[in-house]
């Protein structure tokens, strides 16, 4: 059975507070994030009854969790989509800050894998974000290639 992305948690958005508290949390983890690290970190959780518990988390979660502070700390909106959920055409055209036509055109002409459930489109968000980091690459290779041409006329730039 196909993965919806309306199956997932919708958007976190940190409100002023938990932002400064997650500029303050993911500062204490960091010392502890590796990216060689590979076994489970060990946490513990003090509830608001007093009791405690010690949580084992593998080192690529607790990884995850930090870059998850980070952008809170930012004051970001947060959510994680899994690479194999399947998301709506509007659902990927909003990721990619397009319209939905301009987005069903680029299916159409196979810039993007997809597939039909009856007469609606799904796109797997892996797919949808190999797209995007193509058309980025593209897109800053263009502007290189302008800023070439514009020193070469000396254009100022």
């Amino acid at each position: 059975m196909a993965t919806l992305l309306s199956d997932f948690p919708e958007t976190i958005t940190p409100t002023p507070d938990e932002a400064i508290l997650a500029q303050k949390s993911s500062r204490q983890l960091a010392r502890f994030v590796s990216t060689r690290r590979k076994k489970p970190l060990q946490l513990r959780i003090q509830a608001d009854d007093a009791s405690e518990e010690v949580v084992s988390i593998p080192a690529s979660a607790f990884r995850l969790l930090n870059d998850i502070l980070t952008q809170m700390a930012k004051g970001n909106a947060v959510t994680l989509i899994p690479v194999h959920a399947e998301l709506t055409t509007q659902q990927a055209a909003d990721i990619l800050n397009v319209s939905r036509p301009f987005l069903v055109e680029q299916l159409e002409k196979c810039a993007i894998p997809f597939r039909k459930v009856g007469t609606h489109r799904r796109i797997l968000f892996k797919d949808l974000m190999e797209y995007k980091e193509t058309m980025d690459r593209n897109r800053l290779k263009a502007l290189d290639e302008l800023t070439a041409q514009a020193q070469e006329l000396g254009m100022g730039y």
